[in-house]
């Protein structure tokens, strides 16, 4: 081994050993920093779960926004009785965060939810479908038609809810309603220009 090595060793000038060195230590850190950055995207949706729960939310939700339909007559699978807890809005969120993958704080992540039910945006499978495990019917049709029912504005109102009851600090950075005259104490300083249409979904 001794003999082979003081054969090379000559052959190689520093730079190239130093290159060789460069391109072995990237392809080692490389490989690490992708499953890293994989750990890091999929840790995400557990912050969101410590904070609120999907089954805290959709009630909330209801209460401030009772007219919504609530799609919760499907029979249970495992009792044979009703699941009146199993609602429209509880599974539009497990599908969103669990099926989906998507942040529950931003406006646009949302509105891509509704868009898919909408036959807008990506493709929805009946399988993972939230419900279908746990009901003797899937819901997945009757969410669908339920949403479309739904005005623009109630898809709007909707969409406005979820994100501040996961992101309260939302709450204070919203542009007023057109019908809504600003409060004394209301700041003039100018603001700076919207950036751009993306923006203004989140």
């Amino acid at each position: 081994m001794s003999k082979k090595l003081s054969f090379i060793q000559p052959l190689l000038k520093p730079w190239q050993t130093l290159t060789a060195l460069m391109v072995v230590g990237v392809i080692v850190l490389g490989s690490g920093a992708d499953k890293s950055i994989h750990r890091n995207l999929f840790s995400i949706q557990p912050a969101y779960a410590q904070r609120i729960t999907p089954s805290d939310v959709w009630q909330l939700v209801y209460q401030q926004l009772p007219d919504l339909p609530r799609e919760n007559k499907y029979i249970s699978k495992e009792n044979g009785q009703v699941a009146e807890n199993n609602t429209l809005v509880s599974r539009v969120i497990r599908y969103h965060i669990y099926t989906k993958g998507r942040a529950p704080i931003y406006r646009l992540d949302w509105k891509l939810t509704l868009a898919d039910y909408l036959g807008a945006n990506e493709i929805m499978y009946d399988t993972p479908y939230p419900g279908n495990d746990s009901l003797r019917q899937n819901p997945i049709e009757g969410d669908r038609k339920a949403i479309t029912r739904l005005t623009r504005s109630q898809r709007d109102a909707l969409v406005q809810v979820l994100v501040n009851i996961f992101n309260p600090t939302s709450q204070n950075t919203q542009s007023p309603s057109p019908n809504t005259v600003p409060s004394p104490n209301t700041s003039t300083t100018p603001q700076p220009p919207q950036r751009g249409g993306a923006e203004l979904l989140k």
